[in-house]
Protein backbone atom coordinates (compact mmCIF):
# COMPACT_ATOMS: atom_id res chain seq x y z
CA UNK A 1 0.00 0.00 0.00
CA UNK A 2 2.92 2.35 0.58
CA UNK A 3 6.62 2.66 -0.14
CA UNK A 4 7.69 3.07 3.48
CA UNK A 5 6.83 -0.33 4.89
CA UNK A 6 4.13 1.02 7.18
CA UNK A 7 1.90 -1.60 8.77
CA UNK A 8 -1.27 -2.70 7.04
CA UNK A 9 -3.23 -4.68 9.64
CA UNK A 10 -3.61 -8.37 8.87
CA UNK A 11 -7.24 -8.96 9.80
CA UNK A 12 -10.38 -10.05 7.92
CA UNK A 13 -11.96 -6.60 7.72
CA UNK A 14 -14.44 -6.06 4.87
CA UNK A 15 -12.86 -4.72 1.66
CA UNK A 16 -14.24 -1.20 2.03
CA UNK A 17 -12.50 -0.79 5.40
CA UNK A 18 -8.93 0.43 5.09
CA UNK A 19 -6.39 0.75 7.89
CA UNK A 20 -2.80 1.91 8.12
CA UNK A 21 -0.29 2.22 10.97
CA UNK A 22 2.76 4.42 10.48
CA UNK A 23 6.27 3.74 11.75
CA UNK A 24 9.32 6.00 11.96
CA UNK A 25 9.92 5.59 8.22
CA UNK A 26 9.27 8.27 5.63
CA UNK A 27 9.51 11.50 7.61
CA UNK A 28 11.30 14.85 7.76
CA UNK A 29 11.98 15.07 11.51
CA UNK A 30 15.50 14.90 12.89
CA UNK A 31 17.36 14.28 16.14
CA UNK A 32 15.45 12.31 18.76
CA UNK A 33 12.34 12.68 16.57
CA UNK A 34 14.05 11.29 13.47
CA UNK A 35 11.50 9.94 11.05
CA UNK A 36 7.79 10.41 10.58
CA UNK A 37 6.83 12.12 13.84
CA UNK A 38 3.15 13.01 13.65
CA UNK A 39 2.75 14.49 17.14
CA UNK A 40 2.40 18.28 17.16
CA UNK A 41 2.81 18.48 20.95
CA UNK A 42 5.86 16.24 21.16
CA UNK A 43 8.43 19.05 21.23
CA UNK A 44 9.49 18.56 17.62
CA UNK A 45 9.78 21.38 15.08
CA UNK A 46 6.20 22.15 14.01
CA UNK A 47 7.21 22.64 10.38
CA UNK A 48 8.73 19.16 10.30
CA UNK A 49 5.57 17.68 11.81
CA UNK A 50 3.46 19.57 9.28
CA UNK A 51 5.57 18.11 6.48
CA UNK A 52 5.22 14.64 7.97
CA UNK A 53 1.45 15.00 8.15
CA UNK A 54 1.42 16.20 4.54
CA UNK A 55 3.43 13.12 3.54
CA UNK A 56 0.92 10.89 5.31
CA UNK A 57 -2.05 12.73 3.79
CA UNK A 58 -1.05 11.48 0.32
CA UNK A 59 -2.09 7.98 1.37
CA UNK A 60 -5.46 8.96 2.86
CA UNK A 61 -8.83 10.06 1.45
CA UNK A 62 -9.00 13.03 3.85
CA UNK A 63 -7.13 14.74 6.66
CA UNK A 64 -7.46 12.56 9.78
CA UNK A 65 -9.38 13.77 12.79
CA UNK A 66 -6.47 14.39 15.15
CA UNK A 67 -7.50 14.08 18.80
CA UNK A 68 -6.16 15.92 21.85
CA UNK A 69 -5.56 12.75 23.83
CA UNK A 70 -5.68 12.98 27.62
CA UNK A 71 -5.64 9.31 28.74
CA UNK A 72 -9.37 9.48 29.36
CA UNK A 73 -12.48 7.72 28.09
CA UNK A 74 -14.21 10.33 25.91
CA UNK A 75 -15.33 9.17 22.46
CA UNK A 76 -16.36 11.46 19.60
CA UNK A 77 -18.17 11.06 16.31
CA UNK A 78 -15.52 12.09 13.80
CA UNK A 79 -18.12 13.53 11.45
CA UNK A 80 -19.68 15.73 14.13
CA UNK A 81 -16.66 17.60 15.55
CA UNK A 82 -14.22 20.21 14.32
CA UNK A 83 -10.62 21.12 15.04
CA UNK A 84 -8.93 18.86 17.60
CA UNK A 85 -11.41 17.58 20.17
CA UNK A 86 -10.29 16.41 23.60
CA UNK A 87 -10.94 12.69 23.41
CA UNK A 88 -9.17 9.35 23.31
CA UNK A 89 -11.34 7.61 20.73
CA UNK A 90 -13.27 8.49 17.59
CA UNK A 91 -15.69 6.57 15.39
CA UNK A 92 -17.04 7.20 11.90
CA UNK A 93 -19.99 5.92 9.90
CA UNK A 94 -19.39 8.13 6.87
CA UNK A 95 -17.05 6.87 4.12
CA UNK A 96 -13.94 8.94 3.66
CA UNK A 97 -13.75 10.06 7.29
CA UNK A 98 -10.41 9.07 8.81
CA UNK A 99 -10.12 8.22 12.51
CA UNK A 100 -6.67 8.31 14.11
CA UNK A 101 -4.88 7.51 17.35
CA UNK A 102 -1.36 8.75 18.12
CA UNK A 103 0.89 6.54 20.23
CA UNK A 104 4.46 5.93 21.37
CA UNK A 105 4.03 2.94 23.75
CA UNK A 106 0.31 3.23 24.54
CA UNK A 107 -1.96 0.77 22.78
CA UNK A 108 -3.73 1.83 19.57
CA UNK A 109 -6.91 -0.13 18.93
CA UNK A 110 -8.75 -0.20 15.60
CA UNK A 111 -12.35 -1.39 15.34
CA UNK A 112 -14.79 -2.10 12.54
CA UNK A 113 -17.90 -4.18 11.98
CA UNK A 114 -18.15 -7.11 9.63
CA UNK A 115 -20.56 -5.24 7.36
CA UNK A 116 -18.19 -2.30 7.00
CA UNK A 117 -20.60 0.36 8.23
CA UNK A 118 -18.56 1.74 11.14
CA UNK A 119 -14.90 2.20 12.05
CA UNK A 120 -13.14 3.50 15.17
CA UNK A 121 -9.68 4.31 16.50
CA UNK A 122 -8.90 4.18 20.22
CA UNK A 123 -5.91 5.44 22.21
CA UNK A 124 -5.50 3.16 25.23
CA UNK A 125 -2.74 3.88 27.72
CA UNK A 126 -3.00 2.04 31.01
CA UNK A 127 -5.07 4.79 32.61
CA UNK A 128 -7.61 4.94 29.80
CA UNK A 129 -7.68 1.17 29.50
CA UNK A 130 -8.33 0.75 33.22
CA UNK A 131 -10.95 3.52 33.23
CA UNK A 132 -12.89 1.90 30.38
CA UNK A 133 -12.01 3.65 27.13
CA UNK A 134 -12.58 0.42 25.19
CA UNK A 135 -16.00 -0.08 26.75
CA UNK A 136 -16.94 3.53 26.04
CA UNK A 137 -15.90 3.15 22.40
CA UNK A 138 -18.05 0.04 22.06
CA UNK A 139 -21.01 1.87 23.61
CA UNK A 140 -20.57 4.74 21.16
CA UNK A 141 -20.36 2.40 18.17
CA UNK A 142 -23.62 0.81 19.39
CA UNK A 143 -23.42 -2.36 17.33
CA UNK A 144 -23.64 -6.00 18.37
CA UNK A 145 -20.20 -6.88 19.75
CA UNK A 146 -20.36 -10.22 17.94
CA UNK A 147 -20.23 -8.29 14.66
CA UNK A 148 -17.08 -6.34 15.56
CA UNK A 149 -13.45 -6.92 14.68
CA UNK A 150 -10.59 -5.47 16.72
CA UNK A 151 -6.94 -4.93 15.81
CA UNK A 152 -4.30 -4.24 18.47
CA UNK A 153 -1.58 -2.02 17.02
CA UNK A 154 2.03 -1.56 18.17
CA UNK A 155 2.42 -0.95 21.92
CA UNK A 156 5.09 -1.52 24.52
CA UNK A 157 5.47 -5.25 25.00
CA UNK A 158 4.93 -7.25 28.20
CA UNK A 159 8.66 -7.93 28.68
CA UNK A 160 9.46 -4.20 28.67
CA UNK A 161 6.56 -2.46 30.41
CA UNK A 162 7.50 -2.28 34.09
CA UNK A 163 4.93 -0.56 36.32
CA UNK A 164 4.33 -0.02 40.01
CA UNK A 165 2.05 -2.14 42.15
CA UNK A 166 -0.54 0.65 42.05
CA UNK A 167 -1.15 -0.05 38.36
CA UNK A 168 -1.83 -3.73 39.00
CA UNK A 169 -3.99 -2.84 41.99
CA UNK A 170 -6.06 -0.44 39.86
CA UNK A 171 -6.86 -3.12 37.28
CA UNK A 172 -7.64 -5.73 39.92
CA UNK A 173 -9.93 -3.28 41.75
CA UNK A 174 -11.73 -2.47 38.49
CA UNK A 175 -12.33 -6.17 37.83
CA UNK A 176 -12.63 -7.83 41.25
CA UNK A 177 -14.32 -10.97 39.90
CA UNK A 178 -11.94 -11.40 36.99
CA UNK A 179 -8.32 -12.35 36.48
CA UNK A 180 -6.79 -9.01 35.47
CA UNK A 181 -3.94 -9.77 37.83
CA UNK A 182 -2.76 -12.53 35.49
CA UNK A 183 -1.64 -9.85 33.01
CA UNK A 184 1.06 -8.76 35.49
CA UNK A 185 4.30 -10.63 36.13
CA UNK A 186 6.33 -9.76 39.24
CA UNK A 187 9.58 -7.89 38.61
CA UNK A 188 11.74 -6.05 41.12
CA UNK A 189 10.25 -5.56 44.59
CA UNK A 190 7.05 -3.54 44.26
CA UNK A 191 7.19 -3.70 40.46
CA UNK A 192 5.37 -5.73 37.81
CA UNK A 193 5.62 -6.24 34.06
CA UNK A 194 2.26 -5.37 32.52
CA UNK A 195 0.80 -6.90 29.37
CA UNK A 196 -1.30 -4.17 27.72
CA UNK A 197 -2.28 -6.55 24.94
CA UNK A 198 -3.65 -9.13 27.40
CA UNK A 199 -5.51 -6.45 29.34
CA UNK A 200 -7.12 -5.12 26.16
CA UNK A 201 -8.03 -8.60 24.94
CA UNK A 202 -9.70 -9.28 28.28
CA UNK A 203 -11.72 -6.06 28.13
CA UNK A 204 -12.80 -6.78 24.56
CA UNK A 205 -13.73 -10.40 25.28
CA UNK A 206 -15.65 -9.44 28.39
CA UNK A 207 -17.63 -6.98 26.24
CA UNK A 208 -18.47 -9.72 23.73
CA UNK A 209 -15.88 -8.99 21.03
CA UNK A 210 -14.41 -12.33 19.97
CA UNK A 211 -12.60 -11.41 16.73
CA UNK A 212 -9.35 -9.89 18.04
CA UNK A 213 -6.17 -9.60 15.96
CA UNK A 214 -2.70 -8.07 16.18
CA UNK A 215 -0.79 -7.47 19.38
CA UNK A 216 2.60 -8.85 18.38
CA UNK A 217 4.87 -5.77 18.32
CA UNK A 218 6.95 -4.05 20.99
CA UNK A 219 7.58 -0.34 20.54
CA UNK A 220 10.25 -0.35 23.27
CA UNK A 221 12.52 -3.04 21.82
CA UNK A 222 12.02 -2.34 18.10
CA UNK A 223 14.08 0.86 18.28
CA UNK A 224 14.61 1.43 14.57
CA UNK A 225 10.97 0.94 13.68
CA UNK A 226 8.93 2.57 16.45
CA UNK A 227 8.93 5.60 18.72
CA UNK A 228 8.89 4.78 22.44
CA UNK A 229 8.32 7.31 25.19
CA UNK A 230 9.34 4.84 27.90
CA UNK A 231 12.63 4.15 26.11
CA UNK A 232 13.60 7.63 24.92
CA UNK A 233 11.61 10.25 26.86
CA UNK A 234 11.56 12.96 24.19
CA UNK A 235 10.27 11.16 21.11
CA UNK A 236 7.78 11.24 18.25
CA UNK A 237 4.38 9.67 17.73
CA UNK A 238 3.04 7.08 15.28
CA UNK A 239 -0.51 7.09 13.93
CA UNK A 240 -2.99 4.22 13.68
CA UNK A 241 -5.63 5.17 11.10
CA UNK A 242 -8.86 3.64 9.85
CA UNK A 243 -11.53 4.69 7.36
CA UNK A 244 -14.10 3.38 4.90
CA UNK A 245 -13.64 3.87 1.20
CA UNK A 246 -16.24 5.90 -0.67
Amino acid sequence: MNEHGWIVPDWPAPPQVRALITTRAGGASGGVYAGLNLGLNSGDDIDAVAQNRANLRQWLPAEPLWLRQVHGTSVVDAAAVDATPEADAAFARRPGTVCAALTADCLPLLLCDAAGTTVAAVHAGWRGLCAGVIEQALLAIDLAPQSLLAYLGPAIGPAAYEVGAEVRDAFVAADPKGDAGSAFVPGKPGKFYADLYALARRRLARSGVAQIYGGSYCTYTERERFYSYRRDGATGRMASLIWMET
